[in-house]
């Protein structure tokens, strides 16, 4: 899958008078097949690019073997799932998504992360945005450069830096917001798959309960961090214990005689792949679910 080509100047890009003709004249179900239709040549998607119908203009701005001139002026479309589309389309020039990256429109916006042609310059400009989604996406991203995800371990956004924390391969980020001050930074960090036996060990003494708990549901422990858990003086890190899917059988056992009859009766109960399991979720890329409202990504709730 290439990038976009240009095809000459202006002049060139109106095609001949008969290929012209097809692209402006008939129905829109014709044009939006014709937009559509691979064999269609590169000039008649030119025309199509200015069509009065939005749904042929998005088959237009989605199409990976666009002209750059094509989908420039789609950038600017009134219409946000036209503009939403050209930063979808893995063949988008880097000069365009820097401009879609800055679009008034979140859900534009939020594509501009998701695109595979979304490179350092683009991720810089992430960085920097007012919008603190685009960079929760940004933290998220596995190939994040050290220096833009040392400039997220400060970001004004507690959840920003929580979701570096969750997704990190970085060692030196994770050491740093592990003495991060805000709960669900550290909360992150102790979900985070990639931190070290030592990193664990700390965790596994946080003084704050909803770490040590997110800690026991989301990894694995050593022998001797699993015998101070189960002994655990929070209730809440014992069931969480109990009812984890990365807990060894033996622990679970221990847990079933646990002076707490709810701690007690969920390690008893308890059966794997029950849904108990913890979830790393992939970054989230700026899809948006057919129908969804207004919120994050998907539909979540902010």
């Amino acid at each position: 899958m290439g990038k976009q080509q240009d095809v000459g100047g202006p002049e060139g890009h109106r095609g001949s008078g008969t290929t012209a003709h097809r692209a402006s004249g008939g129905s829109a179900d014709a044009r939006l097949a014709l937009a559509q239709d691979p064999a269609t040549p590169q000039m008649t998607l030119f025309d199509l690019a200015s069509d009065p119908s939005a749904v042929v203009r998005k088959a237009v701005a989605a199409r990976t073997d666009a002209p750059a001139q094509a989908l420039r002026p789609l950038t600017r479309d009134h219409d946000r799932h036209v503009r939403e589309a050209v930063a979808r389309n893995p063949s988008t020039s880097v000069a365009n998504l820097l401009r879609l990256v800055k679009d008034p429109d979140r859900w534009v916006r939020w594509a501009v992360a998701g695109n595979p042609a979304c490179d350092e310059s683009v991720r810089r400009v992430m960085s920097e945005a007012p919008d603190k989604e685009l960079r929760g996406l940004l933290a998220e991203m596995r190939e994040l450069e050290p220096e833009l995800a040392a400039r997220l371990i400060d970001d004004v956004s507690p959840e920003v830096r929580e979701r570096l924390a969750t997704h990190t391969h970085d060692p030196d980020v994770i050491t740093a917001l592990m003495a991060d001050r805000t709960v669900r930074v550290r909360k992150g960090v102790a979900r985070n798959p990639r931190t070290t036996a030592e990193q664990r060990r700390a965790l596994a003494q946080d003084p704050v309960v909803d770490v040590r708990a997110a800690l026991v549901r989301a990894v694995q422990l050593d022998e001797a961090d699993l015998e101070r858990l189960v002994h655990d003086r929070s209730v809440q890190v014992r069931l969480a214990m109990a009812t984890s899917e990365v807990i060894p059988p033996h622990i679970r056992r221990a847990l079933g005689g646990d002076p707490d009859d709810m701690v007690a009766g969920a390690a008893r109960d308890f059966r794997p792949a029950s849904g108990n399991s913890p979830v790393i979720r992939a970054p989230r890329v700026g899809h948006r679910r057919s129908g969804s409202g207004p919120g994050r990504p998907g539909g979540a709730a902010r």
